[in-house]
């Protein structure tokens, strides 16, 4: 008989060493292999999976296909040590998330929206946005990555920020001088309000203190209206998530006019944005005109000079 619980552990153990930090793997699986000594089982079943994973009686759908999609993959790992488990059928469950069209930030969006942050109050604050700001714009960083940054994560030699709170695992993500030279005359503001750090964090409030999200959802929405930027369809305003698919939408559009091979390009892209798998980054950058234009005129280029 299979020890379940060490059994978990040694999946969650295996995932965590190439880069996944299942924190709601770590939380759901003990509790659902209790749920199977509950029902006195001894090992998986697609019927006991199924019961588990709609336990939560007031969630929706999506959530249930998530919970069973965990057993899932424990499943499918527990079959290798203990052939009778069941592995149940990916066509449980049924769910699809209706993915609203994500704002794509112009270059006038984006001086317009870092003047707003400049004519905050008081100065530091104002510098604090739109450093922030700017690093978002130009690494395509999630909004809790960027908060959790330290000043040591920069590398100047290397001209690299080491990313150390990802999804998956710390990466690296090159840095442009002017980027660098942006977030030096950014710590010079900062070292002239506190001369002796309250906080490592590379991003401060006017306390000194690490900035949260908190503050930051207060702002932009702030900063938004005053640069006088409106969401489209049934996006109400632009949000700050907004710029990372910007990033990534405007480095491919930046591809595609080079005439470079984007295939080969995007498992690159997908190392900066922090994706494990290369289809995540295929997925992330669907719903763009822009980029539709863009693909669409190659591909009438390439046509047309066809015989």
């Amino acid at each position: 008989m299979t020890d379940l619980h060490a059994a978990v552990d040694s999946y969650l153990t295996l995932r965590r060493s190439l880069g996944y930090q299942l924190t709601d793997h770590a939380r759901l699986l003990p509790d659902f292999v209790d749920y199977l000594r509950r029902n006195d089982a001894e090992h998986v079943t697609t019927q006991l999976a199924l019961a588990w994973a709609v336990q939560p009686s007031g969630a929706g759908p999506i959530w249930w296909r998530q919970r069973l999609g965990m057993v899932r993959g424990f499943a499918e790992y527990l079959h290798n040590l203990d052939p009778a488990t069941e592995i149940p059928p990916r066509d449980l469950l049924p769910a699809s998330q209706q993915r609203i069209a994500p704002y794509l930030y112009s270059d006038t969006d984006i001086t317009t929206l870092m003047a707003a942050a400049r004519d905050l109050k008081p100065p530091l604050r104002a510098a604090t946005y739109e450093t922030f700001i700017g690093l978002l714009v130009v690494t395509g960083l999630r909004l809790g990555e960027a908060l959790a940054l330290n000043r040591g994560d920069i590398d100047e030699p290397a001209r690299l920020l080491r990313v150390r709170h990802a999804k998956r695992g710390s990466r690296r993500i090159p840095l442009h001088d002017t980027t660098i030279c942006a977030v030096h005359n950014y710590f010079d503001t900062v070292d002239r309000h506190f001369p002796a750090p309250l906080s490592p964090a590379l991003f401060v409030s006017i306390r000194g203190t690490r900035m949260n999200k908190d503050s930051l959802h207060a702002t932009f929405p702030v900063l938004i209206d005053r640069a006088g930027l409106t969401g489209r369809g049934q996006r109400i305003r632009p949000r700050i998530h907004d710029l990372r698919h910007s990033f990534a939408v405007n480095q491919l559009l930046d591809w595609h006019r080079q005439r470079v091979d984007v295939d080969t390009r995007i498992p690159l892209l997908s190392a900066v944005l922090g994706h494990g798998d290369p289809v995540s980054t295929y997925w992330y950058l669907q719903a763009a005109p822009e980029l539709f234009a863009v693909v669409g005129q190659r591909l009438d280029e390439v046509l047309g000079e066809l015989p």
